[in-house]
């Protein structure tokens, strides 16, 4: 069995709309990657530093004043810049693995499918903030939407109330929804597409099976998929209450409607 300190990290993210279950599932797969001997780093977008939370914070705020599509792309490649700076790529360089739930499928689903923003407006953000930092796997947990709504709306009585995302009309999301499936028959190589309406040990198994297959079972380190380049990081990245390294489940955090 190879441990991280042998290989070089690997970039995991979940994707998926509202109520499809990507908080408890992350749970699931730092255990699965922690028990091969791996150190795990769960983190999330909008978030994981200090600055990205406070950002992700106006984003989600409900208030009277609107706020445009464009103001909303920049602040997510905003907290996206210093999210990668200060932990997602130091992370990686040390041969960690991260598990981040969402990252840039999700802007090109709820703002450029949602929203209605070009995607070559995305396609240059992405290139100037992220630059070669792509995920080795991307698990889209699909759900239909009303049944993901359903969750969303019992999740939030227990939980104490809706996010400006949570929001949007069905149709919003059924856009979302549209354009996560054809990000994923875009990429077949990268996309693990899951069937989240399922119970939830179906949803793990699914999970676990794919996993193992793309990532864990190889005896090759390489990824099908073309690999982040951690060099290019700044100072060691600090770990605030969003991001957690193995053994520290974010249980209870809610995810919102991170874009």
């Amino acid at each position: 069995m190879k441990t991280a300190s042998t290989t070089h990290g690997r970039f995991i993210t979940l994707e998926g709309g509202e109520g499809v279950g990507k908080s408890t599932q992350i749970a699931t797969l730092r255990d699965l990657i922690a028990a091969h001997g791996f150190e795990v780093v769960t983190t999330r977008e909008p978030g994981g530093t200090h600055r990205a939370e406070r950002i992700r914070e106006l984003l989600l705020e409900t208030s009277e004043e609107s706020m445009p599509a464009s103001c909303e792309l920049l602040l997510l490649f905003a907290a996206r810049a210093t999210h990668l700076e200060n932990l997602i790529r130091p992370a990686l360089a040390r041969g960690a693995w991260v598990v981040c739930d969402r990252y840039t499928d999700a802007t090109y689903a709820y703002q450029g499918g949602g929203r209605g923003v070009d995607p070559g407006q995305i396609a240059a953000l992405e290139s100037f903030i992220q630059g070669d930092v792509r995920p080795h796997l991307t698990i889209l947990l699909d759900a239909p939407v009303e049944l993901g709504a359903a969750r969303a709306r019992a999740r939030n009585e227990a939980q104490g109330g809706s996010d400006r995302f949570e929001r949007e009309q069905q149709a919003f999301f059924e856009r979302v929804r549209r354009c996560y499936l054809q990000r994923a028959q875009d990429e077949p190589d990268r996309f693990l597409v899951v069937d989240a309406s399922l119970a939830r040990e179906a949803v793990t198994r699914q999970i676990e099976a794919g996993l193992i297959a793309r990532l864990l079972a190889p005896a090759s380190p390489q990824s099908s998929s073309t690999p982040p380049n951690p060099a290019k990081t700044g100072a060691a990245g600090f770990q605030d209450s969003p991001s957690e390294s193995t053994g520290s489940p974010q249980r209870g955090s809610r995810q919102p409607g991170s874009r």
